[in-house]
Parts: C-alpha cells; structure tokens; sequence
C-alpha cells in the first residue's frame, strides 16, 4: 500500500530523492512520515509533513539537508536529500498515521502503514 523508491548507491555530497507511491485510503487526510534504519540501530525518524503539507518536521541529523514534500493529487510522498553523507547509510522506509489522526508523531509506533523500504548507500 506504500511503495518507496529512489534510493541507490551514492557518493558524500550527491542528492536523491525518494518518493513513496501510496495506495492507501484518504491519503490526502494522514500525516505522514520517513524514518531510516541502520544496520544494527533502531528505527529512527527522519522527517514528517502534515496531511495538507502546510507544516514540516526533521530530524536535527537531516534539518537543512532535506525537503519533505508531498502530491497529494498523485497520492505520493517525497523526501529530497542533499549533501549526503556516509551517515545517512541505511534503508529509508516511508509511514502514514492512522485516518482521523490529524498531527504528526516522530514515534514509528504511531504510525499505521510502513512501506517496504528503499536502501541508500553514501559511500566513496
């Protein structure tokens, strides 16, 4: 019901941007979310827009490096990432919240539906 893409294998400094195609009913009503997992670490949050995208969250590791953005017309979600750097090494997984949960969270656990994820590799 959500399917990320974009990711691949890049070198520090390049940009990607993953999109996040959903399937999933009154996407345009959910917040929504990417989070990351590396190898060994928890899950951890990265950024989240609200179900209009009129506000916008980030993690303090990716502020001013990365743009969450969505179409809700074409139910997608984006998530631009710029400067990259081997840090930013793990699989990106997109997530909406529950319908009728209006505010973000930056909890996976709060979150309904998970995409199956899309790795990216920052390495030289």
């Amino acid at each position: 019901q959500l399917q990320a893409s974009g990711g691949g294998l890049v070198r520090p400094g390049d940009s990607l941007r993953l999109s996040c195609a959903a399937s999933i009913s009154s996407f345009s009503y959910r917040p929504m979310a990417w989070f990351r997992q590396a190898p060994g670490k928890e899950r951890e949050f990265v950024a989240a827009i609200t179900d209009n995208g009129g506000s916008t969250y980030y993690a303090d590791s990716v502020k001013g490096r990365s743009t969450i953005s969505r179409d809700n017309r074409k139910n997608t979600l984006y998530l631009q990432m710029n400067n990259l750097a081997p840090e930013d090494t793990a699989v990106y997984y997109c997530a909406s919240r529950p319908r009728g949960y209006y505010s973000v969270s930056f909890s996976a656990n709060e979150y309904e539906h998970w995409g199956q994820g899309t790795q990216v590799t920052v390495s030289s």
